[in-house]
């Protein structure tokens, strides 16, 4: 059975064009070709680039965090509760009235201290500023790196300058050693991105970076499988242009260097926009669309490298309208301030405007005076201050 899998999945039908076998493809002493065995690769290559991302972060992104003045926010430590604690782990992290009513009885607390240890317990699961500082150091080193890795390894190839010498005589393109390693260099940065996903900073498009992170892989492996280098050469370096201004944005956000990290914010705003909506569609997707019918007739391959190349596309509107968002809110009051994308830290303020808000959903806003007793409600309505938290971060990594 596994056998018979192996020789459907591998079928020439799906994976070259018409005419072309995989006979046509055998390699000789000065001629190889992309073997799927290769990606096997990736793998340990990125449990390696784990271990350097870790070494990275202690030796020199911690110790640097300290020098530039990042300092992590001191949040209260919560006491010890078995029943409080349980309920956190099992059932859910912001309990709603009944269900404060109900722990603060048990724990014999008034629903105020168990409202606040609640809030104190989620303040201490967020990362941590220097967490987060570490984080964007390791992606913009990478991102640097493999950018210009990428206008090394491209800047003398001719598809670089004219997009219809992908295709020239595809799909019998030879692999260079060059882009060989260019190509196992970003398909192991994903697969590390999926590895430390449980633990990196969750921001609120963790799905949509789920996401991301599987079509970018699927694309770089098929488009590899296929002989689709040069396109994917193209994907590679358009997506690590933008992400090269998006990592010191945050880092000089969490510097607190406001007009330098407004600058950058701009600047990436603008690289992103134009070469997420403007180059890649015509570079990529014209280019796969179209220019490639001129060479062969269209097959499954065809098909499926372009439902991918179209999903990141979908994933860049959607992170290009909230950039636009902050750009807009950006020229309406001049500055930035928290992360769209990032859970923030709470306070009391912060908690009785949340519970404001979704009260007011109902048509009805409720102010609540918690005591041991329980509520003191009344009726009445309130004009909220609805800032929108504007950030200096897309969505990537891709």
């Amino acid at each position: 059975m596994a056998r018979s899998l192996y020789e459907w999945l591998w079928q020439h039908e799906f994976w070259l064009p018409p005419g072309i076998t995989w006979e046509d493809m055998q390699e000789s002493e000065d001629t190889h070709y992309p073997q799927p065995r290769d990606l096997l690769l990736s793998i340990p290559f990125a449990l390696i680039l784990v271990v350097v991302r870790c070494a990275f972060e202690r030796a020199i992104a911690l110790p640097l965090s300290t020098k530039l003045g990042v300092r992590d926010k001191q949040r209260p430590k919560v006491q010890l509760n078995p029943v409080l604690e349980t309920f956190y782990s099992t059932c859910r992290k912001n309990p709603e009235g009944g269900e404060l009513l109900s722990l603060a009885k048990q724990c014999d607390l008034p629903v105020r201290k168990v409202e606040k240890w609640f809030r104190d317990r989620r303040n201490m699961d967020r990362p941590s500023l220097s967490k987060k500082f570490s984080e964007a150091c390791w992606r913009f080193t990478f991102y640097i790196i493999s950018f210009f890795t990428g206008l090394a390894v491209l800047y003398n190839k001719p598809w670089l300058w004219d997009h219809r010498e992908c295709w020239t005589g595809y799909p019998q393109q030879p692999l260079q050693p060059s882009l060989f390693w260019y190509y196992m260099l970003e398909l192991s940065f994903y697969w590390s991105l999926v590895f430390t996903l449980p633990f990196d900073v969750k921001r609120k498009d963790f799905k949509e970076q789920i996401v991301h992170h599987a079509a970018t892989i699927f694309l770089i492996s098929f488009s590899y499988c296929a002989n689709y280098i040069r396109i994917g050469t193209l994907v590679m370096v358009i997506h690590d242009a933008s992400d090269c201004f998006l990592e010191p944005t945050k880092i000089f956000n969490y510097m607190k260097w406001k007009k330098t990290c407004d600058s950058l914010f701009m600047i990436f705003s603008a690289v992103f926009l134009i070469s997420r909506l403007v180059i890649y569609p015509y570079t990529v997707l014209y280019n796969t669309y179209y220019y490639s019918m001129e060479i062969f007739q269209p097959f499954f391959g065809y098909y499926f490298v372009n439902v991918l190349l179209i999903i990141l596309q979908l994933l860049h509107v959607f992170w290009s309208c909230l950039i636009i968002h902050m750009v807009y809110k950006f020229i309406l009051q001049g500055t930035m301030e928290k992360d769209m994308r990032s859970d923030t830290e709470e306070s009391d303020k912060d908690e009785e405007r949340n519970k404001i808000r979704e009260k007011e959903k109902n048509g009805t806003t409720y102010f609540s005076n918690v005591t041991s007793n329980g509520y003191i409600q009344r009726n009445g309505s309130e004009a909220l201050d609805n800032r929108a938290h504007l950030a200096n971060s897309h969505a990537k990594e891709r």
